[in-house]
C-alpha cells in the first residue's frame, strides 16, 4: 500500500484554478495534492535581441520557492545572488515542454514569460508547473487574440507532465514526497496531448532499472497526462 492509500496508477486529486491573477495575462493555481504552484504569463511587447528580425516570438519560464514551502525555510535564492542549479534546470525545461507546443512565429516578435512559484511542496512541483503554466499560457493567448494583437492561435497541442517511480518494488504514478524520497526509480515525463514525449528524465536511485521497468513506467506516464489533458480541457472549457 502507498503511503497515501492510492492505487499504483492512481494521481493525487488534481485542481486547475484560471485567472488567479488580477494583472497578468494568463494565471493558473495548480494543486497536485498538497503540492500547489502558482503559475503566471506575462506579455512583454519585445522578443530577445537575438531573435530581432526573425519574426518569431519566444515563450520562457522562470521558477522559483516561497522560502516556507518546505518543512523548513529555505533562503530566498534572490539573496544568494543567483538561482541554484536545480532551479535553472526546472525553469528551462517549463520553457522547452512549452515552446514545444507553441507555433512560435504566430507569436510575433515577443516574448511571454511564464512564472512558477511554488506555494507549498510535497513532490512533483516541475511537474504541477509544466501542467498549470500551460494552463497560463493558453489564457495568455486568449488575451491577445481578444485585442486582435494576434490573429490565430499559436497553441498546437496540450502539453503536461507527471512524475512516475518504483517504490518498494512497485511502478506507481504521481510521486508524493514520502514516496519521492524512498524510490528506488524516480521518473519526470513530459507529454503532449497527442502522445508525443517532449522529455524524459529517468534516475535510478538504489539500482539500475531495466527496459521493461520503463516501459512501465511510461505506460503508467501516457495514461496520468491522458487525465491531466482531460482536466486542463475541462478548465478551458
Amino acid at each position: 500500500m502507498r503511503p497515501s492509500k492510492r492505487a499504483p496508477d492512481e494521481l493525487r486529486k488534481v485542481t486547475l484554478e484560471r485567472g488567479v491573477s488580477r494583472y497578468a495575462e494568463g494565471s493558473c493555481l495548480v494543486t497536485f495534492g498538497e503540492t500547489k504552484v502558482l503559475c503566471t504569463a506575462s506579455l512583454e511587447d519585445r522578443g530577445p535581441s537575438w531573435l530581432r528580425g526573425s519574426g518569431k516570438g519566444w515563450i520562457t519560464a522562470e521558477y522559483s520557492m516561497l522560502p516556507r514551502a518546505t518543512h523548513d525555510r529555505n533562503r530566498r535564492e534572490v539573496n544568494a545572488g543567483k538561482p541554484s542549479g536545480r532551479t535553472q534546470e526546472i525553469q528551462r525545461l517549463i520553457g522547452r515542454s512549452l515552446r514545444a507546443v507553441v507555433n512560435l512565429p504566430a507569436v510575433g516578435e515577443r516574448q511571454i514569460v511564464v512564472d512558477c512559484d511554488v506555494l507549498q511542496a510535497d513532490g512533483g512541483t516541475r511537474t504541477a508547473a509544466i501542467t498549470g503554466a500551460w494552463v497560463a499560457l493558453h489564457d495568455c493567448f486568449t488575451w491577445m487574440r481578444g485585442r486582435s494583437i494576434i490573429s490565430v492561435d499559436p497553441m498546437r497541442d496540450h502539453v503536461a507532465a507527471i512524475s512516475c517511480g518504483i517504490h518498494k518494488g512497485t511502478p506507481v504514478l504521481d510521486l508524493d514526497y514520502d514516496e519521492d524520497s524512498g524510490a528506488e526509480t524516480d521518473a519526470n515525463f513530459v507529454i503532449t496531448g497527442s502522445g508525443g514525449l517532449v522529455e524524459v528524465q529517468g534516475t535510478a536511485e538504489v539500482k539500475p532499472f531495466s527496459e521493461e521497468e520503463f516501459i512501465g513506467l511510461l505506460r503508467l506516464a501516457k495514461a496520468g497526462v491522458a487525465d491531466l489533458v482531460a482536466l486542463q480541457k475541462q478548465a478551458i472549457a
